[in-house]
């Protein structure tokens, strides 16, 4: 096992987990929120420590990222849990811990994940599937070695990490797609178990940083498709992120405890797209859903299409990241790093 870091010791049987914003206080024998936390005797253990669930190769745009080496494979690692309990969950097989603690999984080390990650090509590699914060032991090892590799760090989360755990390991990241799930703190506190402070939070931390961000949001009929918080969502994007964030706005299909819950309908998305764009972001996509052209990128000076996106395929035309018609440099990360 990793020995298990960021937490402190409030009393002779209390102890306090700084990993992520709920900042769980246990008494002996109590689990955290995200079950991958327990108070054992006195101190705080990890469950997870090296496991792994889930490991594929898998388009940098599936994370999604549309601006981080476009048309190139990253190495996803998932592993389990979940400090939130989003009923409408894609992946509640691995988020889910039961009610035993039991957590199913290898045990992998930090090297030996970027060395397959390496020989089989990636150009990058994500920690994805369950919220990554929780593996923070194992990520804090992954990033010590990433360079050597010249494998490029990738998270892919709900924005609950701590102040603390992006001290320790934001320096490493390289990008991370955050979900902004709503705009509404009702609506994480009734349907995720947490807050929405916290991930604005984050989001404006991430932004003011290194790392490149991409933001997500599912948008669900009847629970946050409203334009007037689809509008205050694009307008904290552009006023406290920037417009050169991209925004994805995805479909919801049933899962989790929301199976029956209706599918988001096409225009619903498009309505998105253009409040976000009448917002002033410069990148506004939508997924989930097959559409002609709401994947591509778009030159915000010229309107030249830089990246064609379909499922025949992507078609990256702004090499190196510039326009082919204007010559303007269009934001992100464009190019590997050479070996």
């Amino acid at each position: 096992m990793l020995p298990t870091l960021l937490w402190e010791k409030l009393s002779s049987d209390i102890v306090q987990c700084h990993i992520c914003s709920h900042q769980c206080s246990l008494k002996s024998g109590a689990f955290g929120k995200c079950r991958t936390r327990m108070n054992k005797n006195g101190r705080l253990q990890g469950l997870l420590g090296s496991i792994v669930t889930s490991l594929q190769m898998d388009p940098i745009e599936k994370k999604p990222l549309y601006h981080f080496l476009p048309g190139t494979q990253i190495f996803s690692v998932g592993s389990a849990g979940c400090n939130f309990r989003c009923d409408f969950c894609q992946n509640s097989h691995i988020s889910v811990i039961p009610n035993n603690g039991f957590i199913r999984g290898e045990r992998i080390d930090a090297y030996t994940l970027l060395s397959v990650a390496k020989s089989h090509g990636a150009a990058s590699i994500a920690f994805t599937y369950n919220e990554p914060t929780l593996s923070f032991e194992l990520i804090n090892e992954v990033a010590q070695r990433v360079e050597s590799f010249s494998l490029p760090l990738v998270l892919v989360s709900n924005g609950y990490m701590s102040s603390a755990f992006l001290d320790v390991v934001g320096k490493y990241i390289s990008a991370i797609n955050v979900d902004l799930k709503s705009f509404r703190d009702d609506f994480y506190k009734k349907y995720c178990g947490a807050h929405l402070e916290p991930v604005l939070t984050t989001l404006k931390a991430l932004a003011a940083s290194h790392i490149w961000l991409e933001v997500t949001t599912l948008l669900i009929p009847s629970l946050n498709d409203s334009s007037s918080e689809i509008s205050d969502c694009a307008h904290f994007i552009k006023e406290e992120l920037g417009e050169n964030v991209p925004w994805h706005i995805s479909a919801f299909h049933g899962a989790h405890k929301m199976l029956d819950h209706p599918s988001t309908p096409y225009e619903t998305l498009q309505k998105a797209k253009d409040i976000g764009k009448k917002a002033g972001l410069h990148f506004v996509y939508m997924g989930n859903v097959v559409t002609q052209d709401g994947a591509n990128t778009y030159c915000p000076h010229c309107q030249t299409v830089l990246i064609s996106r379909s499922y025949q395929g992507i078609e990256v035309h702004a090499k190196k990241g510039i326009c082919p018609s204007c010559g303007k440099e269009i934001p992100g990360v464009w190019e590997e790093k050479a070996d």
